[in-house]
Order: C-alpha cells, then sequence, then structure tokens
C-alpha cells in the first residue's frame, strides 16, 4: 500500500474519533481527568489575518481544532495535524484562508462567519503519558468602520439662515464615533467638534461659516474621513474701501507723480463676489476690482467712484476718491561749474525747469549746511577761480512735492590729471587733414582751441576734444601748429605742437640680381609713418601694383612694405622698381634695379640614330652633344614632312618629350601614323634657356630580313623556267620537219645574208629583232624576281656565237640577275640539230 495513502486514511480516521470527544467534554457528559483547560478571547479584523494558539504546547502529538458558530451546539472540524503533516477541512473556507502550522491556527483574509468559538484538542506526551488539553477561544471580528457619506441641507445659504449637515457609515463595528472638521485658506483646519453624533446644525449661518466641511468616523478598528463639501455662504457687498499705489496723499485726497503706474484698487467684501465699475468725472471708465493706469498723465486728475455689486442679491454700494497728479520737470536735476569772465572765475549753474508746483533749487556746500532760502527753477553762483582750492565739492538741493525727499545734484571742482595731447591725422586717400587735441577729465572740462605758425586761431573754442578739419597743401610740410588748453584754476594756459611732416621711404638693397625663374623680394622702409602716409610699388614699366596677383605678391609688416616677384622672366622682368609713399603734405620715392640673368647656352646636339621600328608607329631616337656647357634636359618635337606648296607655310614644331634627363641620350617615340612622314629635332635645355636645335631628320627604314626568302624563290623560278624553255627548244628542233613553221619562226636560215657583216642600223634592227625572240623566252623567268630591263646584245661576228645578256635590278637598284643566251650561228639546212646551251645567272 502506498504509504501517503495510508497517512491520509490515518488522519481521516483520527478525525473521526477525536470528533466526538469535543461534544462529550463540551457538554459534560465525558470528564476526563487530569486534562488542561484554558478559555480566551480573540479579536480579528474583517479581511485582515488572525493567530490562534493551543495553549503553550510545544510538540504535541495530535491538534484538532473545530468551530462552533454563535447560538449552536454542534462543532464543525476545521484543521487536525499529527506533528508531521495537517489537513484543512474544505468547509473552513468560510472561514477564511486556514492555515494550520504545529499547533497554530492562522487565518488570512477572516471573514464576519469565522466569528464564534473555536476549540482546539492537543494530545501530548508527558513523561511516558499521554495528556490531553482542551482551549476555548471566543473569536470576535471587527469590521472597519466604512468611508462616511457627508450630505447639507443648503450648500448656498444666505448669510443668516440655518444649516443641518448628516454624517452617515454603511458599516462598522459599534461604538462609532464622530468628529467635524473646517477647512479654510486662512485657518486651515478647524475641529468644530468631538465625540458627537452624526448630525451637525448650525442656528444661524454667516460668512466665517464659509469653507469646505469633513465628518470623521471612529471605532475600535479605526477611522475614516468623508470627502471635503464646500458651504458657501451668501453676503454683501460691504462698503467698499478704495486704495491707492503708490500710496499719497494730500489735503484734498490722493496724489500721484505723472508717469508713474497707478493702482486703484477697490475692495466690498462680497460673495460671490462684488462685480466693480470705476468711473472718472461721472463717466464709465473701466470694469474690474483694480484700475490700472499704466503711465498716469496729468489730464487724469480728477474725482473716481468705485460701484460693487453683488450680482446674485441685487445689492450694490459705491465710494469715492479725488487724485491730484504731479508731474516734475522733464530730464533730471542738472548742475555743472563753468569758466566765466574770460576762464578767470567760476560759475556753478543749477536748473531744472518746469514741472507743477515749480521745483525750489538752492546750493549748499554740504547736506548738514540748513538754508531754506532758495529759488525755483534755477539757481546760479560765481566764485573767483584763484580762490576755489582744487577739489572742492558743491550740493545743489531740489524740493517738490512728488518727490520723497529732495533730490541732490553734486559737483566737484577738479584739474584733469596726465597732459595735453595733440596728433594730426589725414583721411582715406588724403582728402582732409585733421588737427585733434584732447585733454578728457576735470570739472568744468579744459578749453581748448587750435591756433597755427602765424597765431591765428583755427575754428572755435571745445571743451575736452577740439578737432580742426582742413584741405591738404603741399605748401603746409614742414609747418606747425600748436594747441591751447586753459581752466578756470589754472594760473597760465598749457600748450602742445604737431608739425606735419611729408614721408621717408629707404630700400634694403639698391640692386639686386638673379638668375631667371627664381623668386626675388623688394624691401621698403617708410621711416615715421607721418600723415597715415600710404606706399605704393612701381614696376619696370612704371605700373602700380595695387594688388597681389600671380605675378605680384604684396606684403606689409610693421613700417615694412615688400614686393614679392615670382617666376622671373630675363626679358621682361629686368628694369626699375619703384617704391613710393604719399600723405597729404608730401611725397617720396626709392627705386631698385633688378637684374634678370638669362642661363648660358647648352651644348649643341646631334640626331646620331633615328628608324622606324617594323610596323612605323614608333621611333628609336639616339642623340649626341657637341662642345661644352651646362644643361639640364632635352626636349625632342616633330612635325609631317611632306613637301608643301611654295606659299604654303610649314607645319608647326610639336614637343613629343620634354624633361629628359640630361644624362640621357636615347628614347622610344611612339603614338605614330604609318601613313605620316615625320621629321624631328633635339634640342639641350640649361633651366630655361634652350639650345639651337639640331639638324632635322626623318626615320629610316629598318633593314630587310626577308631578302634571303625572296632571293630563293626567284632563284627556283629562274631554274623552272630554264628548264622548260629547253624543253621546248629541243622539241622544235627534233620535229622540225613536222613543224617548220614553228622551226623557221625560230631558227629562220639568214641565206648568203649570213656571213654579211651588219653595219648599218636596219641590220642591227633586224639582228636585234632575231635577239628579242629569245630574250622574250628568258624574261617570262625574270617576272618572279623584278622589273625586266630591255635586254642589250653585241652583234655577233661571222661564223661565230654570242651570248644575250638580259638584267634585272629590284626597286633598291640592286642586280638581282644576269641570263646570258648564245645566238644560233648560220646552219645549212642538210645539218643535224644544234644543242643550244643557256647560261643564268642571278646576283643578288
Amino acid at each position: 500500500m502506498d504509504y501517503g495513502l495510508a497517512k491520509n486514511l490515518q488522519l481521516n480516521s483520527l478525525l473521526k474519533i477525536l470528533y466526538i470527544l469535543p461534544v462529550v467534554a463540551y457538554g459534560q457528559l465525558l470528564p476526563l481527568e487530569d486534562a488542561e483547560y484554558d478559555e480566551q478571547v480573540v479579536k480579528g479584523v474583517h479581511d485582515r489575518s488572525v493567530r490562534l494558539t493551543c495553549g503553550d504546547i510545544v510538540q504535541p502529538m495530535v491538534v484538532f481544532w473545530s468551530f462552533t458558530k454563535p447560538g449552536s451546539l454542534i462543532p464543525r472540524a476545521v484543521a487536525i495535524s499529527n506533528g508531521i503533516e495537517s489537513k484543512v477541512e474544505k468547509a473552513s473556507a468560510i472561514l477564511g484562508d486556514v492555515n494550520l502550522r504545529n499547533n497554530t491556527l492562522e487565518i488570512k483574509k477572516l471573514q464576519r462567519a469565522a466569528e464564534g468559538h473555536f476549540m482546539c484538542q492537543a494530545m501530548y506526551e508527558v513523561d511516558g503519558e499521554i495528556k490531553v488539553a482542551y482551549f476555548y477561544i471566543e473569536l470576535i471580528v471587527l469590521v472597519p468602520v466604512s468611508k462616511p457619506f457627508l450630505q447639507i441641507n443648503n450648500s448656498t445659504p444666505v448669510e443668516g439662515m440655518p444649516v443641518v449637515m448628516i454624517c452617515t457609515v454603511k458599516e462598522g463595528t459599534p461604538p462609532i464615533t464622530y468628529s467635524w472638521q473646517h477647512h479654510t485658506s486662512r485657518d486651515g483646519m478647524v475641529v468644530l467638534a468631538e465625540e458627537v453624533k452624526h448630525l451637525l446644525n448650525l442656528t444661524s449661518a454667516n460668512r466665517t461659516y464659509m469653507g469646505w466641511y469633513t465628518c470623521t468616523a471612529h471605532n475600535e478598528v479605526n477611522s475614516q474621513t468623508s470627502d471635503r463639501m464646500y458651504l458657501d455662504v451668501i453676503y454683501g457687498p460691504d462698503e467698499p474701501v478704495i486704495s491707492v499705489e503708490p500710496f499719497a496723499i494730500n489735503q484734498h485726497g490722493f496724489s500721484a507723480n505723472e508717469q508713474e503706474e497707478v493702482i486703484m484698487t477697490c475692495l466690498a467684501p462680497s460673495n460671490p463676489p462684488s462685480h466693480y465699475i470705476w468711473f472718472y468725472n461721472s463717466s464709465q471708465v473701466y470694469s474690474g476690482q483694480k484700475y490700472v493706469i499704466t503711465r498716469i498723465s496729468r489730464t487724469q486728475t480728477g474725482i473716481y467712484t468705485c460701484l460693487a455689486q453683488n450680482m446674485h442679491l441685487n445689492t450694490r454700494t459705491q465710494a469715492t476718491i479725488t487724485l491730484t497728479v504731479y508731474y516734475l520737470p522733464k530730464g533730471q536735476l542738472n548742475c555743472m561749474s563753468l569758466p566765466a569772465t574770460n576762464f578767470q572765475d567760476l560759475a556753478l549753474h543749477c536748473s531744472w525747469q518746469g514741472g507743477f508746483p515749480s521745483v525750489r533749487l538752492r546750493w549748499v556746500k554740504s547736506r548738514a549746511e540748513e538754508n531754506n532760502i532758495g529759488t525755483y527753477s534755477s539757481a546760479i553762483q560765481i566764485h573767483r577761480g584763484a580762490d576755489v582750492p582744487n577739489g572742492t565739492s558743491y550740493i545743489c538741493l531740489a524740493s517738490h512735492p512728488a518727490l520723497r525727499k529732495d533730490a541732490v545734484c553734486r559737483t566737484t571742482v577738479w584739474v584733469p590729471n596726465g597732459s595735453l595731447t595733440c596728433s594730426v591725422v589725414a583721411t582715406k586717400q588724403n582728402e582732409f587733414l585733421m588737427l585733434t587735441c584732447d585733454w578728457a577729465g576735470g570739472e568744468p572740462q579744459v578749453t581748448l582751441w587750435w591756433r597755427d605758425w602765424r597765431h591765428h586761431v583755427l575754428g572755435g573754442l571745445k571743451p575736452s576734444h577740439n578737432i580742426f578739419v582742413m584741405k591738404p597743401n603741399t605748401t603746409l610740410g614742414g609747418k606747425e601748429f600748436t594747441c591751447m588748453a586753459t581752466h578756470p584754476l589754472w594760473a597760465r594756459a598749457a600748450e602742445c605742437r604737431v608739425r606735419l611732416e611729408p614721408p621717408k621711404v629707404m630700400v634694403e638693397r639698391s640692386n639686386v640680381s638673379l638668375f631667371e625663374g627664381g623668386e626675388v623680394q623688394l624691401a621698403c622702409l617708410l621711416q615715421g609713418a607721418y600723415l597715415g602716409s600710404e606706399v605704393f610699388w612701381y614696376n619696370n614699366k612704371n605700373q602700380a601694383i595695387t594688388a597681389s596677383t600671380r605675378k605680384y605678391q604684396l606684403q606689409q609688416e610693421n613700417t615694412w612694405f615688400n614686393l614679392t616677384l615670382k617666376d622671373t622672366e630675363w626679358m621682361w622682368d629686368s628694369g626699375i622698381y619703384r617704391c613710393a609713399a604719399i600723405n597729404a603734405v608730401g611725397s617720396a620715392s626709392a627705386t631698385i634695379s633688378l637684374q634678370v640673368k638669362k642661363y648660358p647656352n647648352p651644348p649643341n646636339v646631334t640626331i646620331s640614330r633615328l628608324m622606324y621600328t617594323r610596323h612605323r608607329t614608333e621611333v628609336e631616337l639616339e642623340w649626341e652633344t657637341q662642345g661644352s656647357g651646362n644643361l639640364t634636359g632635352f626636349v625632342v618635337q616633330r612635325r609631317e614632312a611632306k613637301k608643301t606648296a611654295p606659299k604654303q607655310m610649314a607645319s608647326s614644331w610639336e614637343t613629343v618629350a620634354n624633361n629628359i634627363d640630361p644624362d640621357v641620350r636615347g628614347r622610344k617615340l611612339g603614338g605614330l601614323d604609318p601613313a605620316v612622314v615625320y621629321a624631328f629635332r633635339i634640342l639641350a635645355v640649361n633651366h630655361r634657356t634652350t639650345g639651337y636645335p639640331s639638324e632635322v631628320k626623318t626615320p629610316a627604314d629598318p633593314p630587310f630580313n626577308a631578302y634571303p626568302a625572296v632571293i630563293g624563290a626567284a632563284v627556283a623560278g629562274m631554274i623552272v623556267a630554264t628548264v622548260t624553255s629547253l624543253l621546248v627548244f629541243q622539241y622544235i628542233i627534233r620535229n622540225r620537219e613536222n613543224n617548220p613553221r614553228l622551226h623557221d619562226l625560230l631558227f629562220r636560215m639568214a641565206g648568203t645574208e649570213t656571213h654579211e657583216h651588219i653595219r648599218t642600223p636596219e641590220d642591227a634592227e633586224m639582228s636585234t629583232g632575231m635577239s628579242d625572240a629569245a630574250s622574250e623566252q628568258v624574261g617570262g623567268a625574270s617576272d618572279q624576281v623584278g622589273k625586266t630591263s630591255p635586254a642589250t646584245q653585241e652583234t655577233p661576228a661571222e661564223g661565230s656565237l654570242k651570248e644575250a645578256t638580259v638584267t634585272s635590278e629590284d626597286p633598291t637598284g640592286a642586280q638581282q640577275e644576269d641570263v646570258s643566251v648564245p645566238s644560233p650561228a648560220p646552219k645549212d639546212p642538210t645539218e643535224d640539230p644544234v644543242n643550244v646551251t643557256i647560261t643564268v645567272t642571278a646576283t643578288p
């Protein structure tokens, strides 16, 4: 049998046995001796956890829990444990989530149905004896109070009406008590009453009762507070109160300064809030509690009325004020000290014109000095300059109704530090000369004026800064101008002098030389930059260089002005360069002689070999140098070599190779058209100096490597032709009877004329014509070698046999072959046939 199944059956049997014992014990029908009894009351909270302990037994043998509902005597099994494992009855789920651990019964999510009597029966062993203990626990399930619900009979009462509030809860274990809270934005939360009923009665509502109300329900378990409910008491409006910002009053009411922002606020307590309307001199100007005039003006002086209305109760109240607008004079209080009486006295001026009312002014030496005597709008005091110490201060006080305190203007008489400075500058393009004189500071400021070398005053008198502008003139060079300065506290005037000087320039080197292609820098120094002198460079053609170009580069470092020439050329860049400076009263210049030297001529060049390659698209060129001289490379040129008409211009030379290393003496050139005949020449180069061109040559053809094959073919052809001719001749001779005409045609008998000497041209032609017949036979063999020239023959002597010679030349003029044919001697018709010998000679 399975061990788990056996144990399960054992627990079920034990449960049935122990189920009977509590009934008997509970009814005291079966008292058990030596049994322990204990009773206690436990409180649990609904939907929470509670633990029920079976006494203080540590390791019971068997624990059995049962439950009896209130008013019932029948216990129901809940759980049982044998110390090793436990079992919970399914029916106990109505109590909550039941769990038995050792002897403790834990109920999670406690339900109200768990309220009743729990009994724990435990069997345990003591000194070898088994004892039984009974524990009775009365479990009380407490229910927390739910969130209260607040009700009010009138949430918007008019001031003086009664108000009743009721606080109710849906569930909770009694006893339940209630407390009331009043929430306001000013006082926060105020507790009205505690431990009272759920009813709050306000017999006469007033504005102090306005606010949020909540009630809180309490029991043994917890407390809950209701949602807030607002009590809105309707009242008002009260008598309005008008406030003005900024706050200023006079005998008529309120006052304000012109251009200030004036805020008039009307407050009439009311619920709902009052609706405000503003009137200016009985005309409505604004609707709202705050009437803001951003920049009040003097024309807005008058009577302002605020009308407050309660739109809910249809009630209204009003209040009136008078507003006077004061305005200060324009600008600010101004005080200064000025020279007087030909710069000998000191005059103190204080003024502030305008305003309502007029500003009252007075001069004092210190704030502690009280002097109520003053004048309105302006005040003047004069002191002798020699009696005023340097650094003396004077104070001007200004009083006005719009000012909370007197306005103060302080002036301190003092002589400036430093010294008088003067200078002269010229405007752009020297259009004007500006004489400038400065001595800043001082009170009053130093008075300045200019005078020329003749002591004539130029322009007018000006404080601290004096500029005199005049037209430039070359006659002003070397002339002196003086700036005069005076102050009331000085015994004598100060002076500053300037002299108008023309510019001066000098060059670093007056003669400069270099080889062409290099870079050279010409330097010019401006001595004493007088009157903003401008410096210009002029090239060897006396043309002004105004900006940097590819050829010229202009640079300036302090008073140095540099001209850089790049890529110099001996033919164009040599000459006189000029540095010129000019200002408003004169000019100066300095020259630099620049010599650009040409490199010496390189040695002459001759072409030693110029030949086509096989396909005539490339040529192989070799050359040699003659004579002494430096060189840096070679240049190869070509052009078409075809003949042109007398008036037709020859084609120009084209450079096909350059920058050839000076140690190289050969080059292969490609890109040729085989149908064009080219002419070539080569030149030596020393840096930028090009030597004399070499002789002009056209490429030669390469050696003809196919000559042996051609000659062999020609020889073979002649042999074949000769053999064929001999066979024909032999056939004709042997068959002369069968073919007499053919025999006569070739070997015609001369008859008696055979022994005659041929002396006349006619006889020569006859003899030649006879030989030509034989030559035609030889010519057929010569056609395969080349062109055959006419055969030349000697006239044979009587009874003798001569040879006919045939000469052939190839296109180059070389002799190809010589063919000798012996002429036939006179023949008797009765004689036997004669053998004919033909000798063929081939010459390469």
